[in-house]
């Protein structure tokens, strides 16, 4: 019933993070501590562009097919659609989310953000990236080696950072982006889940009626 945490607690701590990131922006300003948190990892060295945006584009929209892809030839065939349909989901809610609170990229707020590869465009809170890696990274959790799920504890606060480091996102966007991939990802495990139980159900009782 629990496996890692209950579907319904890890829903509740998505949905709470969500609102409470979600009362904390505003749409014209930013706070002290907000903004002193997205400088020191905007000003890092440009040295750290390339690796960091490699391992961005682990929340890109393209990494739900190709996680779903790699899950699928592993003959993982339950985590292929936990991943496509958490990874989906989180991208079109992020949009959603957007669209409700309209809130402005970085360089609307910020003086003198440093803008790495293509200027982002469209609106911040969530951040897409965050949301879509957190989603993607709970369902992949359950199914990999102690070193994978070392790696995956590293890539996505590498993913979440690199999304202030470019100057795409604000702290706020990150963790609100964050907060949505927990919620999704706990509908999705628990609706997959309960499937899943219920086809092994239905196999071991028609063995035993044979």
């Amino acid at each position: 019933m629990t496996r890692r945490c209950s579907e319904g607690t890890r829903l509740l701590l998505g949905l709470t993070g969500l609102a409470v990131t979600g009362w904390a922006v505003e749409h014209d300003r930013i706070g002290p501590v907000e903004a002193q948190a997205f400088r020191a990892v905007n000003r890092l060295p440009d040295s750290l562009y390339r690796p960091a945006w490699l391992v961005m584009q682990g929340g890109n929209l393209l990494a739900v097919p190709a996680t779903a892809a790699v899950a699928w030839r592993a003959d993982r065939p339950q985590l292929a659609r936990r991943a496509l349909a958490g990874g989906g989901l989180a991208w079109l809610l992020a949009k959603v989310v957007k669209r409700t609170y309209r809130r402005p990229r970085p360089a609307v707020l910020v003086d003198g953000v440093g803008v790495r590869g293509r200027a982002p465009t469209g609106l911040g809170y969530v951040s897409g990236h965050a949301a879509v890696s957190t989603a993607l990274g709970l369902a992949a959790m359950p199914e990999l080696s102690r070193p994978g799920r070392a790696l995956a504890g590293l890539a996505l606060p590498t993913i979440w950072a690199s999304r202030l480091y470019v100057g795409a996102h604000l702290p706020l966007d990150v963790l609100g982006g964050i907060a949505l991939g927990v919620a999704v990802d706990a509908v999705v495990d628990g609706v997959t889940g309960c499937g899943e139980r219920g086809a092994r159900a239905m196999r071991g009782g028609s063995s035993v009626r044979r």
